[in-house]
């Protein structure tokens, strides 16, 4: 359930929120159909591989030519943590304590 959720905020144009703009929003789907990023289900397979715990948070941004996903993780110990992804390989490009607030 949380997957199909967190992939309707992901790709959904009637969402409310900025979850992308609309320009950004058709890349990102264009990238997903080319096969240049993998859907949100590997990503978070991937995620809890190497972060157990909840994902509570999905951003997916593109830094010069490479999609970076964005997840914030709550821990079994309540730690959030913050973890980036490379959206082609899903390789874990970062993954720190999550300390803003």
């Amino acid at each position: 359930m949380l997957r199909v959720l967190l992939l309707l905020l992901c790709l959904s144009p009637a969402w409310p929120g900025p979850v992308f703009a609309d320009s950004e929003q058709d890349e990102a789907k264009s990238a997903l159909e080319r096969g240049e990023i993998k859907p949100l289900d590997r990503v978070l397979a991937a995620v809890r591989a190497a972060v157990p715990g909840d994902v509570v948070a999905v951003k997916l941004e593109r830094k010069k030519k490479t999609w970076i996903y964005e997840l914030k993780v709550l821990t079994p110990a309540g730690k959030r943590r913050e973890v980036k992804i490379d959206a082609a390989s899903l390789a874990i490009v970062d993954a720190d304590d999550d300390d803003d607030d």
